[in-house]
């Protein structure tokens, strides 16, 4: 009940006239969100150094390099792994690192980027960063007076 009225009070804000273009934002997040919310694994933190500099961190534990995909697709970095070569489970007694197969989906903000990804350890460590492009940065904008030019006796 609770999770249905915030949604409705959500999509009201994303009907709002000034807000054009962001329905399209709020469904890609929404979907991502329906995705995400049904598995939890492997396991994430999700660090902020600053506003600019974030880091993903996901337990991958048993996966080689070679059976994880990163990949940034409309605007949402995704993450999934197999195990390409099956363990032999004659050898196994109890099981208790799991290497199922997995895709872990992640909304990009506005000019986020992924800079890196690099494993240790079984972690898998993805560098995430604000790039602003010169055009969108702000900028001051000069005034010229031209009512100077215009009076008489100048």
């Amino acid at each position: 009940m609770i999770t249905t009225t915030y949604n409705n009070k959500v999509m009201e804000l994303f009907n709002d006239p000034f807000l054009i273009g962001f329905s399209r934002e709020f469904d890609r997040l929404n979907a991502i969100q329906k995705t995400n919310s049904k598995v939890a694994y492997p396991p994430y933190n999700v660090l902020k150094y600053s506003d600019d500099n974030y880091a993903l961190e996901l337990a991958v534990a048993g996966f080689r390099k070679d059976e994880i995909d990163v990949t940034v697709k409309d605007g949402s970095l995704i993450i999934s792994g197999e195990k390409l070569s099956p363990e032999v489970e004659d050898y196994f007694l109890y099981r208790g690192i799991a290497t199922r197969k997995f895709t872990r989906s992640f909304a990009l903000g506005e000019f986020m980027e992924v800079e890196k990804a690099d494993i240790d350890n079984g972690i898998l460590s993805v560098t995430i960063n604000r790039v602003v492009p010169e055009e969108k940065k702000p900028r001051q904008i000069e005034i010229i007076d031209h009512s100077a030019k215009n009076k008489p006796g100048r």
